[in-house]
């Protein structure tokens, strides 16, 4: 599901997203950046729409996804309504 990161005070968002980005496992390619560059980046791709902040019911965890993965995402739960 779609967080609405605009309705988020924004201590709030930039909390959600500092947790986001410094999770194990998150790349950013050979350079390396801080934590607040992560956020900024983060930030950035959240309003130019190129990402969406959607919550995993299933790990009750949110994320930082790109617009197209979260359109994926809502097409296969429409064909599969039951899960």
């Amino acid at each position: 599901m779609k967080i609405p990161w605009q309705e988020l005070s924004s201590e709030t968002l930039d909390s959600l997203l500092e947790e986001i980005v410094t999770r194990d496992g998150t790349d950013y390619g050979a350079q390396e950046k801080t934590t607040e560059q992560k956020v900024t980046l983060a930030r950035n791709q959240l309003r130019s729409g190129l990402a969406v902040l959607y919550w995993n019911t299933e790990l009750e965890s949110a994320t930082l996804l790109s617009k197209t993965a979260v359109e994926r995402l809502e097409r296969i739960s429409r064909s599969n309504p039951d899960k």
